[in-house]
């Protein structure tokens, strides 16, 4: 794939290949590199400035590999990271390559999805933490009522490969009691947390019946497509063979067990040396 020019995908481990399945769905065509930097992971419980050390590090690499554009599909990052990426770091390093986010094509989405406007978030305590998503509903649907809790044992759940029995139940309705205590009008819960779609068939049994459960991927998906049909210049730059490449910065094998519940297909990732 030396003389590709793929779409990168970056994400702090696993969760993004969530996002990676929805877009390999609806844009089959292009040449795509996953790069998941799961000896760092995870990036929830860090600081913003190791969060853009890591975060430029692993967009910088893909760069490296003939990427034109990388969707940082990690919350944590598109959070604590984007914005600088976008603004400061590109224009001095990658003036002519762009750097999209999960956050934003989510949130101007959502409004959509819900009939009462009382939107509940589940997220990691990093991500709640960092306003983001409050943020951006603000801007982009200032219409609805957003209720975010933190969900800090649903990913090490899903890494754990648990993703049914009483241990993931117990959780679910913890956390769907606490949500609920903060709005009776809920009506749409946006899992704001990559990994969190694995937990959908326990999401869909436990939660009440006129909750609608919305995973990021569904969303990014379609706003990557209209983004590529608006900026032709990035667009007509890139290759189109079907070709996907997985990169991890840990262990290959760990990583290909892991990503294949992900991905539903068999996965043969690289070890990644990022620099720095």
């Amino acid at each position: 794939m030396a003389d590709n020019k793929p779409i990168g995908i970056f994400d702090s481990g696993f969760g993004g290949l969530t996002v990676f399945r929805r877009i390999l769905e609806r844009l089959p065509r292009y040449d795509y590199i996953y790069l998941g930097d799961n000896a760092r992971t995870p990036y929830g419980n860090r600081s913003f400035e190791t969060v853009l050390k890591f975060a430029t590090q692993g967009v910088g690499h893909l760069f490296s590999l003939g990427c034109r554009l990388v969707v940082i599909a990690c919350n944590t990052a598109s959070a604590k990271a984007l914005r600088t990426i976008q603004q400061a770091w590109l224009p001095r390093n990658y003036p002519g390559l762009r750097v999209l986010g999960v956050i934003r094509p989510t949130v101007e989405s959502i409004r959509s999805f819900t009939k009462t406007n009382h939107v509940a978030l589940w997220a990691t305590p990093g991500t709640v933490r960092s306003e983001s998503f409050a943020i951006e509903i603000a801007k982009y649907a200032p219409q609805v009522k957003l209720f975010q809790q933190a969900c800090p044992m649903l990913v090490p759940l899903v890494e754990a490969g648990e993703l049914e029995g009483p241990g993931v139940d117990c959780y679910i309705n913890k956390y769907w009691d606490q949500t609920r205590a903060q709005s009776p009008d809920i009506d749409t819960l946006l899992l704001g947390c990559t990994h969190y779609p694995l937990l959908m068939p326990r999401l869909k049994a436990l939660l009440p019946e006129g909750v609608r459960v919305v995973e990021q991927g569904l969303l990014v998906a379609p706003s990557l497509e209209d983004y590529l049909k608006r900026h032709p210049e990035i667009e007509s730059a890139l290759t189109r063979g079907g070709a996907c490449r997985y990169l991890t910065t840990d262990q290959c094998q760990y990583f290909d067990e892991l990503a294949e519940k992900f991905m539903g297909l068999k996965i043969s990732s690289e070890k990644a040396e990022i620099a720095g």
